[in-house]
């Protein structure tokens, strides 16, 4: 394939102060394990045994240890290796960490595992680390080991620019009764990236979340978040289940979930020196895996699936963004980069309530 370096998606708060320490949960920013649960829909106690692996590149060290800190501060159960909940294996399958480590990722792995707990606590984690960025020679080799571990949901928070080989040397390494989902993008129309560009895979789009207050508590809301990644794919064939006019080709994305750093989630990070503690953060980054975690909630695919058609075979199963740009804000047709009834491509099908739309 062509150009063969990744880049992750995590966009983290920078106007916040810092947070080292939290006496209490109430003092922390961001959208809570709570609030995920509660503005999906999702059940506190759902996919308990299935594993949900993150693929991404380079070491975190402290992937484990502030994974406990985070589950143990919003009373989530204990996820770690001596419980046989949490593995961190090497792209080769091994134990031994990759030989470098990079900021940028340490903190995409921190958000991606504390994103899957947030949606899906119940769930077992699989965080498989590639050596480094490169796509082919890393990150594939890395899909592959999550794939030949047994996982049937697997997250990628990271994007290369889509290429012709993308149809076919990319499109292998997704094979059918696996539920793979990638971010859209952070850059607005057109994010022309893979893999979420790939007809076999998942595109989750980004949202701004909103809490409202009512009355009587409180209620969601979801617009498209104005740096969501939206496209025309440049190769990859349309699939059957996509029926807008606009695109001869894959259109990204097929549904969305919480991006916008505004509205991002609170995570934990001690090793990559952004935070040193507890920040905000967003990105389609944050949209995959929550998503991957709520097709672990739904249940293990049929063999012969392409867990990605699933939403459009249950539309109504869908918050039905309707309201919101991405950037630029105007664009032909309209439906690439504005919201609307119906789907549209910065947030496709919509926002998943409950998990009814992301089974067969």
């Amino acid at each position: 394939m062509g150009p063969d370096r990744a880049s992750c998606m995590a966009l983290l708060r920078t106007d916040l102060p810092p947070l080292h320490t939290a006496e209490d949960e109430s003092q922390i920013p961001g959208y809570h394990p709570n609030d995920i649960q509660s503005a999906y829909e999702l059940p506190r106690h759902g996919g308990a045994g299935r594993t949900v692996a993150i693929v991404n590149a380079f070491d975190n060290p402290n992937a484990e240890s502030d994974l406990a800190v985070y589950r143990r501060t919003f009373h989530l159960p204990p996820c770690t290796t001596a419980n046989g909940c949490f593995r961190k294996i090497n792209q080769n399958g091994g134990t031994t960490p990759p030989p470098t480590t990079d900021p940028d990722w340490a903190l995409e792995t921190s958000l991606d595992l504390d994103a899957v707990s947030a949606a899906c606590p119940d769930c077992k984690l699989l965080l498989v680390e590639a050596n480094n960025n490169r796509l082919v020679s890393s990150l594939l080799p890395a899909v592959d080991q999550a794939v030949a571990q047994g996982a049937k949901f697997v997250s990628m928070s990271w994007v290369v620019p889509e290429q012709p080989a993308e149809v076919t040397a990319g499109d292998a390494h997704f094979p059918a009764g696996i539920a793979f989902v990638a971010g859209s993008g952070d850059s607005g129309y057109p994010d022309q990236f893979w893999p979420a560009a790939s007809r076999y895979v998942t595109a989750a789009g980004g949202t701004t979340l909103h809490q409202i207050r009512t009355h009587d508590g409180y209620r969601w809301s979801e617009t498209a978040w104005s740096g969501g990644g939206s496209a025309c794919s440049l190769y990859e064939p349309k699939p059957p289940v996509q029926q807008d006019p606009g695109c001869p080709r894959r259109t990204t994305v097929d549904i969305s979930a919480v991006g916008a750093p505004a509205t991002g989630l609170a995570f934990y990070d001690t090793f990559s020196g952004f935070v040193s503690g507890w920040g905000v953060v967003g990105g389609t980054s944050l949209s995959s895996p929550l998503i991957a975690a709520m097709y672990a909630i739904a249940g293990t695919p049929g063999p012969t699936d392409r867990p990605n058609s699933y939403p459009y075979a249950h539309p109504s199963a869908f918050h039905d963004v309707v309201s919101g740009f991405n950037f630029p804000p105007v664009c032909t047709p309209a439906y690439f980069c504005a919201a609307r009834p119906g789907y549209d491509a910065p947030t496709g099908l919509g926002a998943p309530r409950g998990v009814r739309g992301l089974r067969p």
